[in-house]
């Protein structure tokens, strides 16, 4: 579960992760601490109801987002072009 220190930011780069096809849950867990239920515990407070929606069909059963279920040809957690220059 989310703490009450858990910084606005943090929260913002949670979200983004949870929405990235590539980011696995675990990278979510292992940086921030938060398992998968967690995530969706977060997501789930954070987000307009229909956008939550969405993005749970989006993420159930989404292979990119569990590592077991990974390809191991993939391995990247993100396209090259993500992270654009600011």
């Amino acid at each position: 579960m989310t703490s009450p220190f858990f910084a606005d930011l943090d929260v913002s780069r949670v979200i983004e992760m949870a929405w990235e096809d590539r980011t696995p849950f675990d990278a979510i867990e292992r940086l921030y601490g938060l398992d998968e239920s967690a995530v969706i515990n977060l997501m789930r407070k954070h987000l307009k109801s229909n956008t939550f929606k969405n993005w749970r069909e989006r993420v159930s059963g989404r292979k990119t987002k569990h590592l077991k279920l990974r390809s191991p040809d993939i391995s990247r957690a993100y396209c090259p072009s993500q992270y654009k220059r600011q």
